[in-house]
């Protein structure tokens, strides 16, 4: 049986502010616009180029919020944006995805970004926001769930979905187990008790951690694929900084997080068995490579995503957070609408998608991508 899912800076760009580290508390204000489209800034440093072939059509204001987890890809992309679309003025505010969904279905937003696919109760009551339509979910932006571990003198660690589901329910117990020995043969393993970290909070990262644990080891792992952590023992943190801070500095301890936090904490993380071929460690492009391998199961202009576990692929990582932006295919708000096609579609464009990779996302496929910019030019 196939196991599915249907997740202003002056006159430099905030681009290049992200990668020299400054206006790092910045959040997405809609002032933080115009910029300089060439020459130098008063600084005397050379300006960023304005993005190429971003199609300015209509100009105006754009509401979004929701997902955390898009949240440094949407300083980028909004930034840019409006550096190459003057009068447009774009502000996501990110508040999680259940906000960001609760948001746009009161119309205060023109879309909400969510890591989750919709229920079918909020897809009914999206008719009423989205007057002679529904909403649809548009998939934007993906990063794999890297699964962190601090276990010293060991730098290299193979676990499967059955060993994982174990451990994260607290049946194995110690890192000298036997079904870890077995996936690591050349690795000296300490007797160290295990202690496995899980959000306290409701979290699109624990879905999809959970949903590929249900999927890929539905035996071992007796749980839903909820936002809300179904395991038994451990400790708890709210926030996937919280695990991350608690993985990093605890001997011993295992958590999940997006791969951002593994990257900045220098966190070691666990490559994963799937079953086809070796084990695949956690990168935007083995994240791509699954969102690749994924199905597109959404009806009409509907762009959901179902990851098959049971079918794994070579180099494709498994555990892979997806977020969406939710949208109206029809009924959209007249003043945003312009501006809603384009943004959009700059996002899911190659110019917006180029540079996610060193933001520790994964980019879309161009396959998904392309069924994506099609989709937003039906948009009324």
């Amino acid at each position: 049986m196939q196991s599915r899912r249907p997740v202003r800076t002056g006159r430099t760009s905030r681009w290049s502010t992200l990668l020299a580290g400054a206006c790092a508390s910045t959040l997405l204000l809609a002032g933080c616009g115009a910029q300089a489209t060439g020459g130098a800034d008063g600084n005397g440093r050379a300006a960023e180029p304005v993005p190429a072939g971003v199609d300015c059509t209509g100009d105006g204001r754009l509401r979004g919020s929701g997902s955390t987890a898009q949240q440094s890809a949407m300083e980028h992309w909004i930034d840019e944006y409006q550096r190459a679309c003057r009068g447009a003025r774009i502000a996501y505010n990110p508040l999680g995805s259940g906000a960001g969904v609760a948001q746009f279905q009161r119309r205060a937003t023109a879309f909400g970004g969510t890591d989750g696919v919709l229920s079918k109760q909020e897809i009914a009551w999206s008719r009423e926001t989205c007057r002679g339509g529904r909403a649809i979910h548009l998939p934007m932006v993906g990063g794999p769930v890297a699964i962190g571990f601090n276990l010293p003198g060991v730098d290299h660690l193979v676990l499967d979905a059955p060993t994982l589901a174990k451990i994260f329910d607290s049946r194995i117990t110690t890192w000298d187990a036997p079904a870890i020995r077995k996936l690591n043969p050349d690795t000296e393993l300490p007797s160290l008790p295990i202690r496995p970290m899980h959000r306290s909070d409701d979290s699109g990262t624990t879905q999809n951690f959970q949903d590929y644990l249900a999927g890929a080891a539905p035996d071992a792992w007796p749980h839903s694929g909820a936002k809300s952590w179904q395991g038994k023992g451990g400790g708890a943190g709210s926030g996937s900084s919280r695990i991350a801070s608690e993985v990093a500095s605890s001997p011993g301890t295992i958590g999940y997080f997006e791969l951002s936090f593994a990257a900045s904490r220098g966190i070691t993380t666990v490559s994963i068995d799937t079953g086809a071929g070796e084990p695949v460690v956690p990168t935007t492009k083995t994240a791509s490579a699954g969102i690749g391998a994924a199905e597109i199961v959404g009806e009409g202009n509907d762009k959901t995503l179902a990851f098959d576990y049971d079918a794994p692929k070579p180099g494709a990582y498994p555990i892979v957070l997806m977020t969406y932006e939710v949208v109206c295919d029809k009924g959209n708000q007249a003043g945003s609408l312009p501006v809603l096609k384009s943004f959009l579609g700059y996002t899911a464009g190659a110019e917006g998608q180029k540079h996610l990779a060193a933001l520790h996302y994964a980019p879309l496929p161009d396959a998904v991508a392309k069924e994506v910019r099609r989709a937003v030019r039906t948009l009324s």
